[in-house]
């Protein structure tokens, strides 16, 4: 059992946060395997959705490992293996890790099984659809240790809620109930614990049956479109839109809606 698990299930990639024993925390390996494997959800064809999940039920992810990760920038400890080392060399990683400035170009599906804190809800917001159990809680809680939400929060959360739940999230710093987050928009839905991965297996698999290339495309003009005035997007979503109508894909779609059949896609 590695601290990242990854196994691909019919064009779902399924992404496994594991160690449950630490609240499933991020350290310089979590890191890399994570940065490895969203590589490998951006290159691998078959693969046309992602889910990812935390090992356990008490914690999706408690964020950065306060006694490996933070003490290795901070100068709390010095690089003890590989892993540290591999951090230390090339910092960006963490930032690819928490799909900060790194795009899969394809879905991600948060399956939050526990609480999602500080950089674990980072994680989060690098998705694009989000199932949670009821009792899991939201929250970025770095400004009450006097830090920064720097895996990207202070970007997404006011674009991804109202600016005025974003900034309470941000500011006062307490955490939310599962309830709470799907309330605010944060979650699509909130479900039992035993039908989590079901619901978001269902989800990934009616992205992973549309046209692949529709749903990359469809994905990256809504994503820079964001912040855009609207004639901008208007000209993003042209851009993105125009070469779609051109592939095989979009003949074989309404094609087989007319023959009652379902659509066979090969992404071209």
């Amino acid at each position: 059992m590695t601290v990242v698990e990854f196994e691909i299930q019919k064009n779902v990639a399924l992404v496994t946060l594991n160690r449950p024993e630490a609240r499933n925390a991020i350290s310089p390996e979590v890191v890399i395997r994570l940065a490895k494997i969203w590589e490998e959800v951006r290159d691998n064809d078959e693969i046309r959705v992602a889910i990812l999940t935390g090992e356990g039920d008490k914690a999706f992810s408690a964020g950065a490992d306060l006694a490996k990760l933070v003490p290795l920038f901070s100068g709390g400890r010095t690089p003890e293996d590989d892993w540290d080392n591999a951090v230390m060399k090339n910092p960006k990683l963490i930032n690819r890790s928490l799909l900060r400035s790194f795009d899969t170009e394809k879905p991600i599906i948060a399956a939050v099984n526990g609480h999602a804190i500080a950089g674990g809800l980072e994680l989060v917001q690098g998705t694009d659809l989000r199932v949670s159990v009821p009792n899991a809680l939201f929250g970025v809680q770095e400004v009450k240790r006097a830090l920064f939400p720097a895996g990207g929060s202070t970007v997404r959360l006011p674009v991804q809620l109202p600016y005025a739940r974003a900034m309470e999230l941000l500011l006062v710093g307490d955490l939310i109930t599962a309830q709470d987050a799907l309330d605010w928009g944060l979650l699509n839905y909130v479900v039992s614990k035993n039908l989590l991965l079901e619901k978001a297996f269902e989800l990934a698999s009616k992205i992973a049956s549309n046209g692949p290339l529709a749903v990359k495309a469809i994905r990256k003009s809504v994503r820079l479109c964001i912040g855009q005035t609207e004639e901008e997007g208007m000209r993003i979503e042209t851009r993105h839109a125009a070469p779609i109508f051109k592939t095989e894909d979009a003949i074989e779609g309404p094609r087989a809606f007319m023959e009652k059949r379902e659509p066979v896609y090969k992404g071209r």
